[in-house]
């Protein structure tokens, strides 16, 4: 890993420590050198890949969830998406996240953007997916992860955000795209 950063980066990596480690996260130091800056230790925190997923209907809603989050201690409404399994692309997991959180299958999604939410401390690749349509086919798994499921006027997006409603970096990429580029990639009129 170090050699693959210094064959990148002006920053000269020698070696890292881990700190702790567990299935969901890990936290390591970093032995690092910025050009013309002494060296130092960094703390990086390092996540699994994940995927999200923004599917839209034939009347321009969103698939949605409203959640309560223990951590930031409110109620928000997000996009299906979770973490990569073993062997499982961004693809595979944004719609098995979609079907597992919502009961909802995509039609079809493509990828649209990759993205670190916290670069330069946090390693967290994030793929987001944009689809339209879903086929029901059934309920959702969990209690927990769903929350309410609805499907959100695409005109009702830019209220949710400014109201803090929709906090989640992946929701806010994925949506943004959206409202900049439009549901199937070509950039909107209005």
């Amino acid at each position: 890993m170090a050699e693959a950063a210094n064959a990148l980066s002006p920053w000269r990596v020698h070696g890292e420590r881990s700190i702790y480690e567990n299935r969901w996260v890990s936290l390591v130091c970093v032995d690092v050198e910025p050009p013309g800056v002494e060296r130092f230790e960094h703390h990086v925190v390092r996540l699994h890949a994940a995927a999200v997923a923004a599917v839209v209907d034939d009347e321009d809603r969103v698939l949605m969830l409203r959640r309560y989050r223990f951590v930031p201690g409110k109620w928000t409404w997000e996009l299906p998406g979770g973490l990569l399994d073993d062997g499982e692309s961004a693809a595979a997991t944004a719609a098995r996240e979609v079907e597992e959180e919502t009961g909802w299958r995509p039609r079809e999604l493509r990828p649209v953007v990759g993205y670190q939410p916290i670069v330069g401390m946090v390693d967290a690749p994030h793929e987001i997916f944009v689809g339209r349509g879903a086929t029901r086919v059934g309920e959702p798994e969990g209690g927990e992860e769903a929350g309410e499921i609805a499907w959100v006027p695409l005109g009702q997006v830019r209220s949710l955000i400014a109201q803090g409603e929709i906090i989640s970096s992946g929701s806010l990429v994925a949506l943004l795209h959206i409202l900049a580029f439009g549901v199937d990639g070509a950039k909107p009129t209005a």
